[in-house]
């Protein structure tokens, strides 16, 4: 008891520590931009705020705007918005040395002068990559990840880092070291995850630009959740080296590394900048295609297949209803839309992502939580990874008539053998070719998909992780799929809400009912999906959506 009490001990002080740095920066930043108020009490603050990317970095290039100028107007917001929403964990103030590089850079990249947030999980030099675990606290990263040096490259100046769920296996954004991050437009909901911190701090304008990851919806989510545009790309699009993941080895779910910002243009510039010479000399194992210029701005009508529901997680009626009121103006604009028919969607979810990232029957997870405080509301999970394979072989089959989602997911944590594994790789590759086949069968150009909204209350996601089937299923596809913010809860869906009963009317479905409820005003997206390497038709079709 005597060691254990030690133990917890020198555990409490690494977690104070952290916090006092998270304090410390922001101590900073608020010097910063009070220095830089002092000093030019004439600069327009509100008016380099509100410019869009592409605007405010073409002012940068040529000059009529000066990159310090932007970077304290950002320092300021983003501290604003650190404070009212905790989304920010540590100030890289090497930051400010590098704006001072900058105004002397000779050759101007496409992000010169850009202030850009960047997740927790991705290796900035000299930085800790906590993914919000105490043991990686004060193990700070010996170099720069592929996509941060990239960004460098094209003069971005990464200026602040940004909180996520302990382990990043999380839509909501909480952990024990720096606590809950809120949702920016009202404070009682998650901001979603595990991006969460980037959702919070675009969402609230205090970065015009951020990075984060995705490996079930971890950059969709927030970007839903917050009001804001992402793009998840195909997995190798851009490149992963140096970021932290939350399951490592495992390659039935694939995750991928994208942009976060305020419109679809902004996205856009940001894959211009990366998908440059720069990405595929530093890592040679990332294809080296460059931004289709020609796609993008391609005018010609599309082929757009949707759908409302996957059948598994029922839609709430705001989800529904962005989808048919996109798919009415798609059709007004004329654009074709097609209806798609979804199939076996519990399936995908338990049999290839669920047992698919914890083949090993969940243990080399669990191993990451050893030696950790707190296992961030999995005791469930935990107690299942360890339970003996004829505990849930029993549990499974007791609780199938009554729980049948339950049922299933006990039954695909089981330990795999390495036989079974390569079996589970092949199917989803086959998974994979059937979607595609159908897809063509229809001659689709891209897809419409609902997206899980509106936010959802802190603490919900931690009970609700059945509800990622509309994002999950494209992790598993490894397609790109973008999301737009497309109408707000009315009056009317909170009405219509009071009729929620879900497909399984099991304690899930009731559960995420009430999560929903009380969220009028708030936004909700849709999900635009299409092939793999095709992001820059993704984003078209995006900009497509936004615009009408």
């Amino acid at each position: 008891l005597l060691l254990r009490w030690r133990r917890r001990r020198a555990l409490w002080r690494k977690v104070a520590e952290a916090q006092e740095r998270q304090e410390r920066s922001l101590v900073r930043m608020e010097a910063l931009a009070r220095r830089f108020r002092e000093q030019h009490p004439s600069v327009n603050v509100v008016s380099i705020l509100s410019l869009p990317l592409p605007e405010l970095s073409k002012k940068l290039r040529d000059g009529s705007l000066p990159p310090d100028h932007v970077f304290y107007a950002y320092v300021g917001k983003a501290l604003q918005i650190a404070t009212e929403t905790n989304c920010i964990t540590e100030f890289l103030q090497e930051s400010e040395s590098q704006l001072r590089k900058a105004k002397l850079m000779e050759k101007q990249g496409l992000l010169y002068g850009v202030p850009v947030s960047i997740k927790d999980s991705i290796d900035c030099q000299g930085h800790d990559s906590t993914l919000g675990f105490i043991k990686n606290l004060n193990k700070p990263a010996a170099e720069d990840s592929v996509v941060v040096q990239v960004l460098k490259r094209q003069g971005a100046i990464p200026f602040v880092k940004t909180n996520v769920p302990q382990s990043l296996i999380s839509y909501d954004c909480k952990n024990l070291i720096f606590g809950q991050t809120c949702n920016p437009l009202l404070y009682t909901r998650t901001s979603g995850g595990s991006s969460g911190g980037e959702g919070a701090l675009v969402g609230g304008g205090g970065s015009i630009l951020g990075i984060g990851t995705d490996v079930g919806g971890s950059l969709r989510f927030p970007a839903a959740f917050c009001g804001i545009c992402t793009i998840k790309p195909t997995g190798n699009r851009l490149s992963k080296r140096g970021i932290m993941a939350g399951v490592v080895g495992q390659k039935a779910v694939a995750a991928a590394v994208g942009p976060l910002a305020k419109d679809v243009e902004s996205l856009a510039l940001c894959l211009r900048a990366l998908l440059s010479e720069d990405m595929f000399s530093l890592d040679s194992t990332v294809p080296p295609l460059p931004f289709n210029e020609e796609v993008y701005s391609s005018t010609k009508p599309l082929r757009i297949g949707y759908y409302e529901t996957d059948f598994f997680t029922m839609p709430s009626p705001a989800m529904r209803r962005a989808v048919r009121e996109t798919k009415q103006l798609l059709e007004e604009a004329g654009h074709t839309l097609v209806p798609f028919e979804l199939t076996n969607v519990d399936y995908v979810i338990f049999n290839y992502c669920v047992r698919g990232m914890f083949a090993d029957g969940g243990s080399s997870f669990v191993k990451k939580f050893k030696g950790e405080m707190e296992t961030g509301g999995m005791g469930l999970f935990f107690w299942l990874a360890k339970a003996p394979h004829w505990l849930k072989t029993l549990l499974s089959w007791t609780a199938k008539p009554f729980v049948p989602r339950f049922s299933s997911i006990i039954r695909s944590m089981k330990e795999n053998t390495v036989d079974e594994v390569w079996s589970l790789h092949q199917e989803i590759e086959d998974f994979c070719h059937q979607f595609i086949a159908q897809w063509k069968k229809l001659n689709l150009d891209v897809m419409l998909c609902p997206m899980l909204g509106p936010a959802l209350g802190i603490g919900y996601p931690a009970k609700l992780s059945v509800a990622v089937s509309y994002t999950m299923l494209y992790n598993a596809l490894d397609f790109p799929a973008g999301v737009v913010p497309v109408t707000l809860v009315t009056d009317e869906d909170e009405e219509e809400l009071k009729g929620y009963k879900g497909y399984y009317r099991d304690w899930w479905d009731r559960t995420l009912a009430k999560a929903f409820r009380g969220s009028v005003g708030m936004p909700v997206a849709v999900q635009c999906v299409a092939l793999p390497w095709q992001e820059e038709l993704c984003l078209r079709f995006m900009k497509e959506v936004e615009t009408l």
